[in-house]
């Protein structure tokens, strides 16, 4: 996938952002009070110059708590002017957009549940054309990066350039230690096809609890990531959202000043002539892989071909199990880690299965093109 924006650097957005960028603020906007006492104590604990804080809130059921609306922009609005800090918010339709601008907000974020409708985004987008906004784009609630990149393609062509993306993990169907599984992956594969985006962790979402922020911080940083959006309350345990994945600010700060920040490239010559060793052995090793999985595929097309001609089943569920088990602890053995090797075993066994189908399928698909079956 290759994604062409006309974006500018994070450098660019707003005088005097720093990198990495750090977004912190509560999840919810839930009183003057609580708003003001947040950003005061983040901003004298960490010096952040963004606030974040949710003013519309979009939940499952109607009756949980959906935000205070329009009034907590004015509550923003005095943060900016006590603090100095930039403020951020989250928008979902045009209304949103039209009230932020009015009000002065400086950064503004479409949410994973708006990202997944491009009727939403466009919307958004038509509201911001003419403006000089910056807009964060959070990956969809599931593993989509085509909606992910849509979004992003939407905004950029309102005439957006001051942009970037937010990870902030995504739903899990099977009991997970995270909130959001963060599939990294996914964030190289738009790295990759966009190598200008910025793009910003939300650890918060991804973790779910405190206990976890630090590690997928970390994480982040060390993936070359752009900055971190993390949920900040002056009391988290009395929030009326999202309570169990907020840091207090001195929490905040304990994390920001434990975090280590690596280097993009080394100048050192030793360096460069041995890192340049290391991936020759890797491409070395990367050849005899390839011309590994290339002689296993084409067993499997010979046991296609054995199958067919004594007309036994594709799927033999038993050996698949068996073959599984003991190339898990073989990899165990070896030092691999076992779901690694569950995920690549799976990936060539739907390879297998797929030249196994087309082999079965040979002489029933000519019989199609030819009209001789129906």
């Amino acid at each position: 996938m290759k994604l062409k924006l006309n974006i500018k650097p994070v450098s660019e957005w707003l005088p005097g952002l720093k990198h990495p960028l750090v977004i912190a603020g509560p999840c919810s906007a839930e009183s003057e009070i609580q708003v003001a006492e947040t950003a005061i104590a983040i901003k004298e604990d960490t010096n952040c110059n963004v606030y974040r804080a949710g003013i519309w809130k979009p939940r499952t059921r109607p009756d949980c708590f959906e935000g205070v609306g329009e009034q907590g922009l004015q509550w923003l609005k005095a943060v900016k002017t006590i603090t100095g800090m930039y403020t951020a918010t989250e928008v979902a339709n045009a209304g949103h957009v039209e009230a932020c601008l009015k009000h002065g907000i400086d950064i503004l974020w479409i949410g994973a549940r708006t990202t997944v409708n491009p009727f939403q985004v466009q919307e958004i987008a038509d509201a911001l054309k003419g403006t000089d906004a910056v807009v964060l784009v959070k990956n969809p609630v599931h593993a989509d990066i085509q909606l992910w990149a849509g979004a992003l393609e939407r905004i950029n062509k309102a005439g957006i350039t001051k942009l970037g993306a937010i990870h902030r993990g995504f739903h899990a169907f099977e009991s997970a230690p995270f909130r959001n599984i963060p599939l990294w992956q996914l964030v190289i594969e738009l790295r990759t096809a966009c190598k200008e985006l910025p793009i910003i962790c939300d650890p918060s979402h991804i973790c779910g609890n405190t206990e976890l922020i630090p590690y997928i911080s970390q994480k982040a940083m060390d993936m070359a990531l752009d900055g971190l959006m993390i949920e900040t309350h002056i009391q988290p345990g009395i929030a009326k959202s999202d309570a169990k994945q907020q840091l207090t600010p001195l929490q905040l700060k304990r994390l920001l000043n434990t975090l280590i920040l690596r280097k993009p490239d080394s100048e050192s010559a030793e360096f460069k002539s041995s890192l340049e060793a290391l991936r020759e052995k890797i491409n070395s090793a990367d050849e005899q892989l390839l011309l590994v999985l290339s002689q296993r595929i084409d067993y499997s097309k010979k046991i296609g071909e054995y199958k067919k001609a004594n007309n036994i089943t594709i799927l033999q569920v038993n050996r698949w199990e068996e073959l599984l088990k003991n190339r898990m602890n073989l990899g165990q053995v070896m030092g691999l880690n076992s779901e690694f090797v569950k995920e690549m075993y799976s990936l060539i066994h739907e390879e297998s299965i797929q030249v196994q189908t087309e082999i079965m399928n040979v002489g029933r698909n000519n019989a199609i093109r030819k009209g001789e079956l129906v």
